[in-house]
């Protein structure tokens, strides 16, 4: 799958997962933040994204440092999921 079709998907993923039924995947920037100013998502949606990585990609996050380097926005979790998915 080409980066610009996993991102897309990784929005509707986020938004379906999240319920973040007010947004629309074009609403969602590759490069905005995804907690604090940007998204505007909590530590509880760190954990729902966690399991959403694990569970349609076969990434396990054990490490909370390391989560918050993968969780920063769309372009850093796709390069992520490019990398290490194992589905």
């Amino acid at each position: 799958m080409e980066a610009t079709e996993l991102k897309q998907q990784l929005k509707k993923q986020i938004i379906t997962f999240l319920n973040l039924t007010s947004l629309e995947p074009d609403d969602i920037k590759d490069e905005d933040p995804l907690f604090g100013d940007g998204l505007g998502l909590d530590s509880i949606d760190s954990l729902e994204l966690i399991v959403l990585l694990n569970r349609e990609y076969g990434i396990t996050i054990k490490d909370p440092k390391e989560g918050r380097k993968i969780l920063v926005n769309i372009n850093t979790m796709v390069d992520y999921i490019e990398k290490n998915r194992t589905k």
